[in-house]
């Protein structure tokens, strides 16, 4: 058993919290990575008869893919705590609730960093793929927020002498085409997309992260409330560390996005090694010396 970085039930509490809360223009980053799957989505030339997305809470993508009129219909479940549409099924996307070969079509929206079993939370997402079905999903992963965890850090270990874990532990774009080809993908696909989001100052990121939920659920972090004077110096050492001229403070944020087919006949396959007809230098018009 992987070990249980997250702590998921606690990451329910504070989902459900912001989800209640529902402070206007938190779920932006939400909004981005809709605009950006429905792109990706657009350049297949097929239509899907069922679709499942993992992770819409504000039914944004739900509603885009009905209007695409790629997606004949869809079903929309939530990371552990239910969104905003009555009926909606609460699942756990490292025990996926559905039968084998379900949905032509799967989409994962800024959830899977949240796995503590990344490997098998693919796995379960290839199972209820039909042959030929088609998996895409985006999540935070890389060097996301690598100032804000410094900032901690430092601050931390100026007033008590030592730190705690506070920011998730992030998946490699490297590592993730190994793991979706491991978990029995087709045609795996992961790249990344790195942004610089800016804040008047530190407190303005620590709000947004937890309007969106996405405080600290590390199975290892402290248990007691973080003093109001480990987060004043946390943006002391922010505001000096990382801020550009206009005194706006960076946070540095990699989008992971994965694509990936259920295995079925017909579909393209690399050559054997060795079949190839020409050489390079003869594809590139080049003699050989």
């Amino acid at each position: 058993m992987p070990p249980e970085l997250i702590d998921r039930q606690q990451l329910a509490r504070r989902r459900a919290r912001a989800l209640a809360a529902a402070r206007p223009g938190a779920d932006f980053l939400l909004d981005v990575v809709a605009d950006d799957l429905i792109d990706r989505l657009a350049v297949v030339p097929r239509r899907f008869a069922r679709a499942l997305v993992i992770g819409d809470p504000t039914s944004r993508l739900d509603r885009a893919l009905v209007a695409s009129g790629q997606v004949d219909s869809v079903v929309v479940a939530d990371l552990l705590v239910p969104g905003p549409v009555s009926g909606r099924p609460v699942i756990d996307d490292e025990a996926l609730p559905f039968s084998a070969e379900s949905f032509d079509l799967v989409i994962s929206c800024l959830t899977l960093q949240w796995a503590n079993d990344l490997p098998g939370a693919l796995v379960q997402i290839r199972r209820t793929l039909k042959p030929d079905g088609l998996f895409l999903a985006v999540l935070v992963g890389g060097d996301s927020f690598t100032e804000l965890r410094q900032s901690l850090i430092a601050a931390e270990s100026d007033i008590a002498g030592g730190a705690s874990p506070r920011v998730l532990p992030m998946a490699e774009v490297r590592d993730l085409g190994a793991l979706l080809q491991r978990a029995g993908f087709a045609m795996p696909v992961a790249d990344q997309d790195r942004m610089v989001l800016r804040y008047g100052n530190f407190f303005g990121l620590a709000a947004d992260l937890a309007a969106m939920g996405a405080t600290n659920c590390l199975t290892a972090r402290r248990r007691t409330p973080t003093a109001k004077g480990l987060l004043i110096r946390a943006a002391e050492i922010y505001g000096r560390d990382h801020a550009d001229a206009d005194g706006r403070v960076r946070a540095s944020l990699t989008l992971l996005s994965l694509s990936g087919w259920a295995p079925a006949p017909g579909q393209p396959k690399p050559l054997r090694p060795g079949s190839a007809q020409m050489s390079l230098a003869e594809a590139l018009g080049k003699t050989r010396t």
